[in-house]
């Protein structure tokens, strides 16, 4: 018969509060460590689920803000229950919790026969709890460092910022690797825990998980303390007036936080009409005007000392006046060659022309020199 037997673990306040959290937390990954690793292929392809990067940071956003309004709802209910109702805390961690992680590791290994008997909420269930309040600590405060930086930094180094986004992402993979290895198989895998849906334990997993609390139900011990009416009325009085200090406090700092400073990349859709996208394009030399004052090659003025003269005497100098022949090395010397304003019946030009000449303007040299002939030749 008592095989066959349920107990209540949790109200209907606390399955919704933890059905909030699967789904913030769970949107906080999605969106979060696509931008830890963007290089991976299945971050690429969450952000494009996600409409692009702008309506990811959106989710998270939103995500994040949900989690602290749950942060404050979850201390207030934690509140009520130690303050008014005067329920013990069994949250929090004692001696006996790290007895039962050692019996547990000797029974998983056969030296213990049995499991050891452990309450309400086991070293395993405790210890991923205040994990979960360590990693909020550090994501909001990391988290509020790089969504207001400017604001950060007037008060803090701004080494604090990479600091943050570097304890921010890996907080998170560790948060998301503690649930998949962790928490799923203790909850889902090694055996499927109904209580946080339906809010009921069977007996048998009572027996295994937590038969100190078993034992303290079946012995009427754990029944809640009857509380005098106006003892009651008396703690509540004192409770909702501080509540509502808490909680309009708590909502300003979350209002605080999301309305501080715009930062240097606003969370916004793009919207920038009548532009074209970067495309880029084969870039095609201007010949220069065949004036005096107009660049030459590498923006130098077209005269013989502007650079003309540097493209006659390399390519021409290599034989002429180096190896005997007419000398093309100064100024002086090239007019000899050179019929100023007649490019066609300059020598230097008409060369160019022959089959077999070992001094070869490139297309653009031979525009710039003919240029510089048409424009009369200008020394300086």
């Amino acid at each position: 018969m008592s095989a066959n037997k349920t107990y209540t673990r949790f109200n209907a306040d606390r399955r919704v509060e933890h059905v909030l959290l699967v789904i913030t937390f769970g949107l906080l990954a999605l969106s979060g460590i696509p931008q830890k690793f963007p290089t991976w292929g299945l971050s690429q392809f969450m952000v494009n689920f996600f409409g692009g990067i702008e309506n990811m940071r959106s989710v998270h956003h939103v995500s994040a803000i949900i989690t602290m309004l749950q942060v404050i709802y979850h201390l207030l209910i934690a509140f009520y229950k130690l303050y008014v109702l005067r329920l013990p805390a069994t949250m929090l961690p004692v001696v006996k919790d790290g007895r039962d992680g050692i019996d547990s590791f000797l029974y998983n290994i056969g030296i213990r026969k049995q499991r050891p008997h452990m309450p309400r909420y086991n070293f395993v269930e405790k210890a991923e709890y205040w994990a979960m309040i360590w990693g909020l600590i550090v994501m909001g405060l990391s988290g509020f460092i790089l969504w207001n930086p400017i604001s950060s930094t007037n008060v803090l180094p701004g080494e604090f910022v990479p600091a943050a986004k570097s304890a921010h992402g890996y907080e998170a993979v560790l948060a998301v690797l503690a649930i998949i290895v962790w928490h799923f198989y203790s909850v889902h895998l090694r055996s499927w825990n109904w209580s946080m849906i339906n809010g009921k334990m069977k007996h048998e997993e009572m027996e295994e998980e937590h038969s100190l609390e078993l034992e303290q139900i079946e012995s009427s011990a754990a029944a809640a303390p009857v509380i005098a009416p106006d003892v009651l009325r008396k703690r509540r009085m004192i409770f909702f007036p501080v509540s509502l200090v808490v909680t309009l406090v708590g909502l300003f700092v979350v209002f605080k936080w999301i309305t501080v400073e715009q930062t240097a990349v606003p969370n916004v859709p793009l919207a920038i009409p009548n532009v074209t996208p970067y495309s880029p394009v084969t870039r095609t030399p201007l010949a220069p005007t065949p004036t005096a004052g107009s660049a030459a090659s590498g923006g130098a003025a077209l005269t013989w000392e502007g650079g003309i003269g540097s493209i006659i005497t390399t390519k021409c100098g290599m034989c002429h006046g180096a190896s005997g022949g007419v000398s093309l090395q100064t100024y002086a010397d090239a007019m000899k060659a050179v019929t100023a304003g007649d490019a066609a019946g300059s020598k230097v030009i008409t060369a160019q022309s022959l089959a077999v000449h070992s001094g070869k303007f490139t297309a653009e040299e031979l525009t710039q020199v003919t240029d510089w002939i048409t424009a009369g030749a200008p020394e300086k």
